[in-house]
């Protein structure tokens, strides 16, 4: 049975799917099993950190507001796993490109299993490049289930 089950959460519709099957998972798989929730943000552009030279003020540090809201969906999915029954759940947020961010991840907390949602809120990159769940099938070296 699967110990350690990664679920990347990004709020969508699909990643709460997946997070819904997670739980799933971890509590049949009983005590000894954990759940790590992962939300994954993206340093922002050349042109976003432009715009914060000329106005450092407004908004303010980009990166440091994407990863507060990345830590706040992320905290989002801990509390929904808590509620649902989850004992041992571990919440991380970590930037960088989302595909190769959550293999790392799942890599780093020796995962057995990766529970993903088929569509997030995925980026113009990622309709032309192909979903995030689908590189994530291709780089993955543990099993991973979409849903």
């Amino acid at each position: 049975m699967f110990k350690s089950i990664l679920v990347p959460f990004d709020g969508s519709a699909g990643a709460e799917k997946a997070l819904k099957m997670a739980i799933d998972l971890v509590k049949t798989a009983g005590e000894n099993a954990r759940l790590n929730i992962l939300t994954v943000y993206r340093h922002h552009s050349m042109l976003e950190a432009s715009l914060s030279m000329v106005r450092p003020n407004e908004p303010g540090n980009l990166d440091d507001i994407m990863r507060e809201h990345a830590t706040e969906v992320a905290d989002r999915a801990k509390k929904m796993a808590l509620t649902a029954g989850c004992e041992d759940v571990h919440a991380f947020v970590s930037p960088g490109g989302v595909a190769r961010t959550i293999v790392k991840s799942a890599e780093k907390h020796e995962t057995d299993l990766i529970v993903i949602g088929s569509r997030g809120m995925g980026s113009v990159e990622d309709y032309l490049l192909g979903s995030v769940s689908h590189k994530v099938t291709g780089l993955a070296k543990c099993p991973v289930l979409v849903v």
